[in-house]
C-alpha cells in the first residue's frame, strides 16, 4: 500500500507560529541605504531556530542591515577569531535544503547562492556590530537584541504549549506508523489474485469471493461460458463496475431467460447468447484475460476445483465456440 511520507524538522523550525514573510523590496532587489525601515517585529519574523538555538541567516542579516553579503561575510572573515562556533556556523547542505523547503528562501538577497549560508546567533550578531559601524547598522543593532530577547520571553511563557504541541505531533507520528503496520500485516494475509487457485470441497464462500473479485477487476468486459447457470451468476456480475458490458453463453432454460428478463429490467443488462453445442468446460473472460473454471459458476467450492489462467486469447476460445 502507498503511505504516507512523513517529514519531521529536526534540526530547523521556526519560532514559535511566526510566518517567514519578509519586508522585501517590492522588486526583490536589494535595498540602498535608508530606503527601508525595519521594525523589531519585521525581524523577530526572520529569526528561525537551527540546532537548537535562535539564529538569524546571515542573508537575513545583511538585509536588515543593508549592506552587501559578501561585504558583510568578508569582515567576519577578517576577523574569524571572533566568532567560534556558538556565535556563527555554517549550515550544512541538508540544512539549508530544509530551510528552503520549510520557509521558500529565495535567491533575492544577494551573496553567492552556491556557498552554503551561515548562521549567526544572539553574541554572533552582537560580536558583528562591532564591526559593521554605519548609523544603520547601530540603530538596526539595537532592534535584533530586542527582537532575541522577545524571542527568547516568547519561548519562556510559551514553553508547556509548545512541548505539549511537540509530544502531539510525535503522538500522531507514532499513531499513523502503526495504523502502517497493521494495514502491512492485513494486506500480506489476505487472499491474493493468483494465476492458479485450488478450493478445496466445502469452501464454497472462499471460491465465491474469488470470483466475485475477478468481476469487480474487470474494466471493459465480462463474458461467462458456462453450461449451467441460474439467478446465482446474474447476482454475481451485478458487483460488475459501471459500463462494463457482460454475456452469457449458456444452454437455453425458461427458467433462467425469465430471470435475465427481469434482471435486465432494473439492472444494466447482461446479454444472452445461446451455445451452439453442449461444452464440457467453463471459461470465465474478464478483458483480455481467460479464466478456466473447474466447475460451473453456482456451483463454485461444492467439490474440489481449481481456477486457472490461460494464455489463450478471448477470441481464440470465442472462436472455437462455432
Amino acid at each position: 500500500m502507498a503511505k504516507k511520507k512523513k517529514i519531521i524538522e529536526e534540526n530547523i523550525e521556526p519560532v514559535a507560529n511566526f510566518s517567514q514573510s519578509e519586508p522585501a523590496n517590492p522588486n526583490g532587489d536589494h535595498p540602498e541605504k535608508g530606503e527601508v525601515v525595519f521594525t523589531q517585529h519585521d525581524i523577530e519574523k526572520l529569526i528561525i531556530t537551527v540546532r537548537g538555538e535562535q539564529v538569524l541567516i546571515d542573508r537575513d542579516l545583511a538585509y536588515v542591515y543593508q549592506v552587501e553579503v559578501k561585504q558583510m561575510n568578508r569582515q567576519v572573515k577578517r576577523n574569524i577569531e571572533r566568532f567560534p562556533e556558538d556565535f556563527m556556523f555554517q549550515l550544512t547542505k541538508d540544512e539549508y535544503n530544509s530551510l528552503k523547503c520549510h520557509f521558500g528562501t529565495s535567491n533575492k538577497r544577494g551573496g553567492d547562492h552556491r556557498a552554503l549560508p551561515y548562521a549567526f546567533t544572539q553574541q554572533g550578531v552582537g560580536m558583528l556590530s562591532g564591526l559593521l559601524r554605519s548609523q544603520v547598522a547601530i540603530e538596526t543593532n539595537i532592534k535584533i537584541m530586542r527582537a532575541f530577547v522577545a524571542m527568547r520571553r516568547f519561548l519562556i511563557q510559551n514553553a508547556g504549549i509548545l512541548m505539549r504541541l511537540s509530544y502531539l505531533e510525535r503522538h500522531q507520528i507514532e499513531t499513523d506508523e502503526k495504523i502502517d503496520l497493521i494495514l502491512d500485516k492485513m494486506e500480506e494475509r489476505s487472499p491474493k489474485m493468483l494465476p492458479e487457485q485450488i478450493f478445496q470441497t466445502g469452501c464454497v464462500w472462499d471460491a465465491w469471493s474469488y470470483v466475485s473479485e475477478l468481476v469487480r477487476s474487470a474494466q471493459q468486459r465480462i463474458e461467462l461460458i458456462d453450461n449451467f447457470v441460474d439467478d446465482r451468476v446474474l447476482s454475481l456480475l451485478i458487483k460488475r463496475g459501471k459500463g462494463v458490458s457482460a454475456t452469457i453463453h449458456s444452454r437455453f432454460t425458461k427458467d433462467f431467460l425469465t430471470d435475465l428478463e427481469k434482471h435486465n429490467t432494473q439492472y444494466e443488462e447482461v446479454k444472452f447468447v445461446q451455445l451452439p453445442h453442449k461444452n464440457h468446460d467453463r471459461f470465465l473472460i474478464i478483458d483480455d484475460t481467460v479464466y478456466l473454471l473447474g466447475s460451473s459458476v453456482k456451483d463454485m467450492g461444492n467439490g474440489l476445483c481449481a481456477v486457472t489462467k490461460l494464455t489463450a486469447t478471448p477470441e481464440t476460445v470465442l472462436g472455437l465456440l462455432k
